[in-house]
């Protein structure tokens, strides 16, 4: 609980910084990019097809012509929009948190051993390629469970539960073998995922509730679609800054898990050499 509180806080401080919020907007400015460049090539025709298939159903076709009757018939005009925005919300969701993880992570995680573990010997249990790879499966993992578990969101309750627990435990996989890749070895890692699971799946978890902070930014109101110029920098923002703050509070964790644990092995090996007993070794058999 120490561990998980002290590296809470020492994350928020470092997000203060300007180095860490000047890095943020990278990602950003690539992201804007990309959604701008997608928006402008399938907006139309995502629009259309979601129309299309509004007018296909008979249910929402006499759901319509009602809202008509009743002098609500452009309804229809601020729905489309706000399907497509939420279509394409777990895409957003999902490639900021990989710009983020190759993109800043390196760098957080430098900052945080230059600080706190200058004197951690670096391992190298992981290579960049490892990490995308690892990254990329992970998301895919991800990518299927949230397709499978669509129809379980119209259960009230489940819609607030399985999403944030999916990113939780994407967040908790990118982001912990990200903050272990360039100091822990293979065993030591796979270590501190069984020995400190629940926290860090608890963390994931977490962050994945602050990454609903953006849609209520653009679910705030029917008004959404005029202000989707506004709204998408301010909520891919923030999706960078949360996952900013992901990445320093995994690595300060798992750092912090790493040195435990390095420090806990050394201390059992002192133990056990100095509990040994001293054996005399006769004169003809030094030598060998």
């Amino acid at each position: 609980m120490n561990l998980f509180l002290d590296s809470f806080w020492r994350a928020v401080a470092y997000c203060l910084r300007p180095g860490i919020i000047l890095l943020s907007i990278l990602p950003l400015l690539f992201m804007m990019g990309l959604t701008v460049g997608l928006g402008y090539l399938f907006w139309e025709p995502a629009m259309d097809q979601v129309m299309r298939l509004m007018e296909s159903s008979e249910f929402l076709h006499s759901a319509w012509q009602w809202l008509e009757s009743m002098g609500a018939g452009k309804l229809k005009s601020v729905i489309a929009p706000l399907i497509v925005i939420f279509a394409v919300t777990p895409v957003i969701v999902i490639v900021s948190m990989l710009v983020v993880a190759l993109a800043m992570s390196p760098v957080m995680v430098r900052l945080v051993v230059s600080r706190r573990f200058a004197h951690m010997q670096a391992q190298h249990g992981a290579s960049f390629l490892r990490s995308v790879l690892w990254s990329l499966g992970s998301t895919a993992l991800a990518l299927v469970a949230m397709v499978v578990s669509m129809p379980l969101w119209l259960v009230p309750p489940l819609v607030l539960v399985l999403p944030p627990l999916i990113w939780g435990w994407l967040t908790y996989r990118v982001m912990a073998f990200d903050a272990l890749a360039s100091h822990a070895t293979d065993e030591e890692r796979q270590t501190i995922f069984r020995e400190h699971r629940v926290w860090l799946i608890g963390m994931g978890v977490f962050a994945g509730y602050l990454g609903a902070a953006p849609s209520l930014v653009w679910a705030s109101g029917v008004v959404f679609a005029a202000a989707f110029v506004i709204l998408l920098p301010m909520a891919i923002w923030i999706y960078t800054l949360v996952f900013a703050f992901s990445s320093l509070w995994f690595a300060h964790y798992c750092l912090g898990a790493l040195h435990a644990l390095r420090a806990r092995r050394a201390g059992s090996s002192v133990v056990v050499d100095a509990a040994l007993p001293t054996v005399a070794v006769p004169e003809h058999l030094e030598v060998l």
